[in-house]
């Protein structure tokens, strides 16, 4: 038995369980229908799938040693996790105008997410996400044993973190979705969009402000 694979995947399924930008879009895109939250989730595993690209090609290593490269990849991304995050908040301020004080009846709230939109999204907060190559770099060749080649076994390494992510952000969304009745009432639906909103927001004011992740 791979010790040393066993290993990884305890890792990796920490890491990709944390939650963090993928975890918040997923959830509020499955708050508003189970569709939306599955198709985020897709979304970010085809993020994964670029980083897994960019590590196989050693073009990650190329990422992360040029500077103005890896600043431009962490405004972009800064900037969509900081539009998202406004656009949640702008969201949860037009449901509190909707329903006032509220009941705790469940509201319907506004118009359904598109799957494009929702798989666009999940995407988007992924693959831009400068610190997946730092941490692509930085993890998996430590589990590369010596003495083997090393793209199989980054290739295997990277495809069970996709793997994990697609067993993972699809379980988050089927969660949302069943407790669906409770979540979207009012004063709970106004609360985790509140709290993603607020949660994007601060995190894409980090890396839009921040210095450099490496």
């Amino acid at each position: 038995m791979d010790a040393q694979l066993l290993a990884f995947v305890a890792v990796a399924a920490g890491m990709v369980a944390l939650p963090g930008a993928d975890f918040t879009v997923v959830v509020r895109n499955a708050l508003a229908s189970r569709r939306s939250g599955l198709a985020t989730a897709v979304g970010v595993a085809g993020g994964l799938l670029v980083h897994t690209a960019l590590a196989a090609a050693g073009l990650a290593a190329v990422l992360v040693t040029m500077p103005v490269l890896f600043r431009t990849v962490q405004l972009l991304g800064g900037a969509y996790v900081l539009y998202l995050g406004l656009s949640g908040l702008y969201a949860m301020r037009r449901r509190v105008a909707a329903t006032g004080t509220g009941t705790e009846e469940e509201d319907p709230g506004g118009p359904l997410p598109g799957l494009g939109r929702s798989l666009r999204q999940g995407f988007l907060t992924n693959a831009l996400n400068p610190k997946a190559p730092v941490l692509f770099l930085s993890l998996l060749p430590q589990f590369v044993p010596e003495g083997r080649s090393a793209l199989p076994r980054t290739l295997l390494l990277a495809s069970v973190v996709v793997v994990l992510a697609l067993v993972w952000f699809p379980a988050v969304a089927l969660l949302v979705d069943r407790l669906g009745r409770w979540l979207r009432r009012p004063r709970a639906a106004r609360a985790i969009e509140g709290g993603s909103g607020t949660a994007l927001t601060a995190l894409g004011l980090v890396l839009v402000t921040g210095p450099l992740l490496h």
